[in-house]
Parts: structure tokens; C-alpha cells; sequence
């Protein structure tokens, strides 16, 4: 492979994906010949290549980058853009509203660039292993499993966003690079390649690591199904994006790899809070099935601390200053957690009123997951949020809740200033709760005559959330709050199961980035997505005018520097923007 590669405009990011790990060890170019032939890249180095993979994770994403997906997901009805107003991230306004997305954007390409940096890494590092004897390097057919694992993870997030992505393998040759096509496989193929991926490692990977960060046997799994559950609802017309049919053997597989005996040792932490506390006593606790790992000092100068939420901070005068106030939840997604006197959520009416604290029946996770005036932010009664401009940098434009999930206690210690806010918490990829949600609508969409089973899954993590009170229990005193959520009764069909299933992956990972990407799988996005511009409007009005175009924006454009870079060999989405 030659050095040239790496200061390529990525064309090859895909072309690059060997050369994804040479930046941290070398201080010049990469010498020209083969990959084998570089010295920082032979096999006695081989754990440093796969201690880098590691690292891209947290090297590679920045602030308008952040792997966390969360700048993506304000195309969802979840949340709002945020910050000072719609010039304030532009890009990502013109995301948000459907509006003047091109190819050409900065952000798209950056997402597409950085993202196969990381995907390098674990590449480069295969392409040592793959040369490797066992006798010599007993950890091999395991450390081969976790760089799949982690490119498979790369992958995985490119392919939410992008649809079709380049695929290379490390044996993969200087003069075939510039060969590759994102449409060699159709999308249902690339899912695959994906669970392939994911498989070896499942198959390879011991039940625990000592080192957390590491994936296990169980993290493989609950992979695997979340990629058979992407891949069951088949968008294969290269034409459009439509649903056309849900696969019941790739949901069969979704059961298969979410047994609860593949889980020994995981399950629902007590309460939700405990999965987003920056302590170390509650992080990698028994619902984190993997996490991308952060920490207050790793001895370098801005320590291994996450960067990429720096946006996300509220702006509090004398306390973060120069928090920008992104990412913030709609009303839309606040009024969700409105329940009826039983206790369910309002399904269908939940939106025609706004949720109103001293009246409203409410799931108390809206209080984990959302700062709302009247109450503390992040459970300290010093930061009472407010209906002013501390709250909201754009003056109300944004509304003036605020993020929760991806935030701290700016009083704990663990909210440091840097160029942004930054704090040790983990982002944690894939929670135990999801793995449950996964299997119960793999449940409800076979149809098999198992959908008390599913409502039962579903019915845990509400009975959860009616015990997630350790930070809030004294709200309903304090503050005069309702809350009141109850297990689901007398659901018995498939239609009326999926609701539930649907709204509870909404209530319950809200605020987590993955909205948007469900309602594309489901092939509702558009559906759900004007009808939430048209009620939104009078809450937040850039939504004036706004419409989602079907088969055209559930995906991202290729980034034009790409298809220029591949001589015309990437293909765009239909639809082009």
C-alpha cells in the first residue's frame, strides 16, 4: 500500500482503510510499499495495532461529528436542532427541515471520512492478524473477532446513514481499491457482510473481558440482532427506499441471538438513570452491552475524556459558559410520555395537548431524559431551568427543555472545559433494554402465536421505569408531578402489540440518537415526519414548511469529494438532494 493513500480525499475513505492506523504511530509519511512491509505494522506490534482500533472511537469524532449520531438524529420528531438559532450549524438546520441538503456539504463528507478512519483501524490491524500463526500468538482468533467486531461497528453506523457503503478487506490490493463500488452488494448483502462480521465474533469472543471496553460474546449477539433486525425490513430497489417486505427468517435470527441464556451476567440496571452517571461504580454497570470508553485522565493532555458531546451543554452563565445548547428535546417527544389514568401511554392523542406538569399523568423517565422549566437540571436544585434565554440560547426558537441523557452535573467534578465540555462518561453503543425491545418485536412481527412473551419484555422495562426514582423519587412532594406508569394489559393482537413495541423503543430510548433510524427501517419516516412538521410548527417554526420527501431523504447523499475521488465508480442515492 503506498503512503500517498492517507492524504487522499478518502475516495477513497473506503480505499484507505488499511492505512486508517498508520497517523498515530508514525511522525512522517508511511514509506512506499506493501502495508506487511512498514515496520510499525509487523506482527510483535500487533496488540498496539489493536489497542489503536480502540482508540479511533474516541480520536476520530469530533463536536459536528460525533459517533454518538445525535447531530443525525435531529431529523427525528425527538428533538430539535438547538444552539443560537438556524444559521448556528446550518447544515444541520438543512437536515432537520428537509431543506437544501446537498452532496456537497461539509458534514456529510466529514461523517463519511471519519468514520472509515475508524473503520481503518480495525482493518489494519486484520491485516497483521490474518498473517499470524496461533502458536505464536494465542490471542489471535479472539483479537481477530474483536477488529471485526469493531468494523463491523464502523460499518454499521455508515450504512444508517449512507444505505450503500464501500466494503474492502485487508487483503485487498493497492490496484483494486480504485476499483471499489459502493454498490457492489445490494443493501440486504451489505447488512450481511455485516453479520458475517459479527458472527465470527460472536463465535470467537469470550462470555467476559477484563479490560470493559472490550466486546464479549453477549455484546456480539446483541449486534447481531440489531443487524438482523436492520436487514429483516428489506430495502433492496436500488430505485427507492421503501419497505418491501420484512424477512422472517432474519427476524428468526433476532430471537435466535437475544435469548435471555446468552446473557448470563446482563440485565435492566435497577434504575435508568444508573446507564447515563459518569461514576465509576454505575458505568459498564449489567446493562451496558458495550460501550465506547471514556475517562477523567488517561495522562495525556486533554485526556481521554468525551469531546463530542460538546455541544450539547446548556449555556449557564458562570457555570458553562460557552455551552452551546444543542440537541434539545421537542414538545413532540415531551408530550410522549403523557399517560392515561391507567397508566398506558396516549398513543394516538399523546400530542393534543402539551404536557402540562400539575395536571398531566406522566412516565417518570420524561424526568430522566429531559430538563423542564420548573425542575432541577441534572438533579441539582441550584440550575432550575427556566423559561429564559440561560436555557435557550435562541430565545425560545428551540424551545427551552434540554438534554439529560448526555449530560452531568456541571457541580459533580466530572464536566470539564477544554475547547468544549467534555466528561468521562461512556457512550454506551448497545443497552441490555434494547436487546429486550428487540426481541419483542421480532416476536410481534412473526406472528407466531408469542406476542404474550413480547408484551411481557416490554412490560419489564415499565415496570423499570416505575422503580427508576433514586434521583427523582421526591418530584411528585417537590414538585406536585403525576407519575404514573403501568405494565400493559389485554394486548393480544399483532397490530396493537407493535404500537406498544413502537412507542416504548421511543419513551425508552429517547434522546439516544436512534428515532430516525427506526422510522426509516419501519418505512414510516415520511409518514410520521410531516405530520410532525404540520402539529410542530406552532412550537417551533422552522418547521414552516418543511417536508420529508419520500425516497429521498431517509438516507444522506454520497459526499460529491467521494464520488469525484472514485472516478465516477460510487453511485449516488436515488432521489439525489
Amino acid at each position: 500500500m503506498k503512503k500517498s493513500m492517507i492524504f487522499r480525499g478518502l475516495a477513497v475513505a473506503a480505499a484507505m482503510v488499511v492505512l486508517g492506523s498508520c497517523e498515530k504511530f508514525m511522525d512522517g509519511p508511511v514509506p512506499q510499499g506493501k502495508v506487511s512491509d512498514v515496520d510499525v505494522l509487523s506482527p510483535e506490534h500487533v496488540e498496539d495495532l489493536c489497542i489503536a482500533a480502540y482508540a479511533g472511537y474516541s480520536t476520530f469524532e469530533e463536536i459536528n461529528t460525533s459517533f454518538t449520531l445525535w447531530n443525525y438524529d435531529v431529523r427525528s420528531d425527538d428533538a430539535y436542532k438547538g444552539g443560537n438559532g438556524t444559521e448556528d450549524g446550518d447544515v444541520f438546520h438543512a437536515l432537520e427541515v428537509c431543506k437544501g441538503v446537498l452532496p456537497t456539504m461539509w458534514n456529510v463528507n466529514d461523517m463519511w471520512r471519519r468514520l472509515y478512519m475508524a473503520v481503518g483501524r480495525p482493518n489494519a490491524a486484520l491485516s497483521v492478524l490474518e498473517k499470524m500463526d496461533e502458536k505464536d500468538f494465542p490471542l489471535l482468533k479472539q483479537r481477530i473477532a474483536e477488529m471485526r467486531f469493531l468494523r463491523a461497528h464502523g460499518l454499521f453506523v455508515l450504512k444508517e446513514l449512507f444505505k450503500y457503503i464501500v466494503f474492502a478487506e485487508p487483503s485487498t490490493s493497492y490496484d483494486e481499491y480504485y476499483e471499489l463500488s459502493n454498490r457492489t452488494y445490494t443493501n440486504d448483502e451489505g447488512w450481511q457482510l455485516l453479520a458475517d462480521d459479527f458472527k465470527y465474533a460472536y463465535d470467537n469472543l469470550p462470555a467476559t473481558q477484563s479490560d470493559k471496553g472490550r466486546p464479549t460474546k453477549a455484546s456480539a449477539a446483541a449486534y447481531l440482532a440489531k443487524v438482523y433486525l436492520f436487514k429483516a425490513y428489506h430495502q433492496d430497489n436500488p430505485e427507492n427506499h421503501e419497505v418491501t417486505s420484512i424477512s422472517q427468517e432474519d427476524l428468526a435470527k433476532v430471537v435466535e441471538y437475544t435469548e435471555k441464556s446468552l446473557y448470563a451476567g446482563y440485565g435492566l440496571a435497577p434504575d435508568l438513570h444508573d446507564n447515563f452517571r459518569p461514576e465509576e461504580q454505575y458505568e459498564n454497570g449489567p446493562e451496558s452491552m458495550w460501550a465506547i470508553q471514556y475517562s477523567m485522565d488517561d495522562g495525556t493532555l486533554s485526556g481521554n475524556r468525551n469531546w463530542a458531546l460538546g455541544l450539547v451543554v446548556p449555556n449557564i452563565p458562570g457555570v458553562t459558559d460557552g455551552g452551546c445548547d444543542f440537541y434539545k428535546p421537542s414538545q413532540n417527544m415531551v408530550n410522549a410520555f403523557r399517560t392515561d389514568a391507567a397508566g398506558h401511554p396516549l398513543f394516538d392523542t399523546f400530542n393534543d395537548k402539551d404536557f402540562d406538569p400539575e395536571t398531566d399523568n406522566v412516565d417518570p423517565r420524561l424526568f430522566l431524559t429531559c430538563g423542564i422549566p420548573g425542575f432541577p437540571y441534572e438533579f441539582n436544585e441550584k440550575y432550575m431551568v427556566e423559561y429564559t434565554p440561560v436555557w435557550s440560547r435562541s430565545n425560545g426558537l428551540y424551545g427551552y427543555y434540554c438534554n439529560l441523557k448526555y449530560n452531568v452535573d456541571p457541580d459533580s467534578g466530572y464536566l470539564i472545559k477544554g475547547g468544549w465540555y467534555g466528561s468521562p462518561m461512556n457512550n454506551v453503543v448497545i443497552r441490555y433494554a434494547e436487546v429486550m425491545l428487540m426481541r419483542a418485536e421480532a416476536l410481534i412481527q412473526l406472528n407466531d402465536g408469542r406476542i404474550n412473551e413480547a408484551m411481557d419484555l416490554i412490560n419489564q422495562i415499565r415496570e423499570r421505569a416505575s422503580r427508576s426514582l433514586s434521583v427523582i423519587g421526591d418530584y411528585p412532594e417537590k414538585y406536585g408531578v403525576h407519575f404514573n406508569v403501568k405494565p400493559y394489559t389485554g394486548i393480544s393482537t399483532q397490530a396493537e402489540a407493535m404500537k406498544a413495541l413502537k412507542f416504548e423503543r421511543r419513551v425508552e430510548l429517547a434522546m439516544e440518537s436512534g428515532r430516525f433510524f427506526d422510522l426509516v427501517r419501519w418505512g414510516e419516516a415520511a409518514e410520521v415526519l410531516n405530520k410532525y412538521f404540520q402539529e410542530e410548527k406552532d412550537n417551533c417554526s422552522i418547521y414552516d414548511g418543511a417536508v420529508f420527501t419520500k425516497n429521498q431523504h431517509e438516507y444522506l447523499p454520497l459526499p460529491q469529494n467521494q464520488i469525484s475521488a472514485s472516478n465516477g465508480k460510487y453511485q449516488q442515492n436515488c432521489g439525489i438532494w
